[in-house]
C-alpha cells in the first residue's frame, strides 16, 4: 500500500524469521500481525499477535518460512523497518529498527513517530 514496487515494506532478519517460523509451527498459526496503537509514555506502541488467518487488507512479508502481516493502519509507520530478534543475558525479544521513530521512552516499550506521517 505505502511501499515501493518490488521492495518489501519491512525486512526480517534471519534470527527473527527463525523465531517467527518456529512459533508459527508450534501454534499452527498463519503468521505474526504487527501494528501500532496509541499508548505508552512516548505516544505509540507496537502490537504483535499470532493470527490464524491473513486479513486481505494486511501487507504480507515472507522470509525464510516466516510470515509477517502489517495491519493497514500501521503500514505508513512501519515502512523501512527492520525486524530482528535479539537474545541477551537479561532478555530476549523482537527489536524494531524503524527509521520513522523520532523518540522512544527509556524502557523502549513506546515510541513517537515523525508527525508528518500521520498528517
Amino acid at each position: 500500500m505505502f511501499g515501493t514496487p518490488g521492495q518489501a515494506p519491512v525486512s526480517i532478519t534471519d534470527r527473527a524469521a527463525a523465531h517467527i517460523a518456529r512459533l508459527m509451527d508450534q501454534g499452527g498459526k498463519q503468521g505474526l500481525r504487527i501494528g501500532v496503537k496509541k499508548g505508552g509514555c512516548a505516544g505509540m506502541e507496537y502490537t504483535m499477535e499470532y493470527v490464524n488467518e491473513v486479513d486481505p487488507h494486511d501487507e504480507v512479508v515472507e522470509h525464510a518460512g516466516a510470515r509477517v502481516m502489517i495491519a493497514p493502519m500501521a503500514q505508513m509507520f512501519l515502512f523501512g523497518t527492520e525486524i530482528d530478534y535479539e537474545t541477551s543475558l537479561l532478555e530476549s525479544g523482537f527489536k524494531f529498527r524503524n527509521p520513522n521513530v523520532v523518540d522512544a521512552c527509556g524502557c523502549g516499550e513506546s515510541i513517537r513517530f515523525d508527525e508528518t506521517l500521520s498528517s
